[in-house]
C-alpha cells in the first residue's frame, strides 16, 4: 500500500501546527523539527538548521521556515501546500479570537487568560533556540558563539547582526 503523498503529509502536519503556534512559528520549531527530521525524515538535523538560519536571515516574516521546509520536501508547490496549511488555520482562528478579545477586554478572566498564554509562549520560543542549538552546534566554539550571542542579545543594546558577522567569518574559516 503506498503511503500518503509528500504534499498531503506537508499540509497536515504544517495544518496541525499552525494551530499549536502560539507565539509565532518559533513557538513551534520543536515540534516542526521533529516531524520534519524524526517522523517523516524529510531532513537531517544540520539541513534543519541550515533552513532555519536562511529563513531568519532573510527579510520578512518568521514563518519563512516552513515555506522552505515544504520547498525541501515537493518544490514550489510543498512550498505552496506548508505555507496555506500553516497560514491559513491560524489566520481564521486570529481573526475570531481578536472579535472575542475586542468583545470581552473587560472582563476579569481575559487578562487570566492572557496571563496564562504569556509564559506558556516564553517557554515554547526558549524551547526552539534550545533544540536549533543544539542541532546546530558541532564544537566548544559553536556553543561558546551560541552563548555568547545569547548574552549579548539580552544584556546588551548591542545589534545581533554583528554575531551573525563574527559566525559567517569564523564559519568562512573553518572554524565552526
Amino acid at each position: 500500500m503506498k503511503g500518503p503523498s509528500p504534499l498531503g503529509a506537508l499540509a497536515v502536519c504544517f495544518l496541525t501546527l499552525s494551530l499549536l503556534a502560539f507565539g509565532g512559528a518559533n513557538a513551534v520549531i520543536p515540534e516542526m523539527h521533529r516531524q520534519a527530521v524524526e517522523v517523516a525524515h524529510w531532513m537531517s538535523d544540520r539541513e534543519f538548521a541550515a533552513l532555519f538560519a536562511l529563513a531568519q536571515a532573510a527579510p520578512g516574516p518568521n514563518i519563512m521556515v516552513v515555506t522552505l521546509i515544504g520547498w525541501q520536501v515537493a518544490g514550489f508547490a510543498g512550498a505552496l501546500a506548508a505555507t496555506v496549511a500553516f497560514m491559513g488555520p491560524a489566520s481564521v482562528l486570529t481573526f475570531f479570537a481578536y472579535r472575542l478579545w475586542s468583545r470581552f477586554r473587560h472582563r476579569p478572566w481575559l487578562n487570566a487568560v492572557q496571563n496564562g498564554l504569556t509564559p506558556v509562549t516564553v517557554g515554547l520560543v526558549a524551547s526552539s533556540a534550545f533544540l536549533l542549538a543544539r542541532a546546530s552546534d558541532h564544537g566548544a566554539l559553536a556553543y561558546a558563539l551560541t552563548a555568547a550571542t545569547a548574552a549579548i542579545a539580552y544584556w546588551t543594546g548591542l545589534n545581533p547582526l554583528w554575531m551573525f558577522a563574527l559566525a559567517a567569518c569564523l564559519g568562512g574559516f573553518g572554524l565552526l
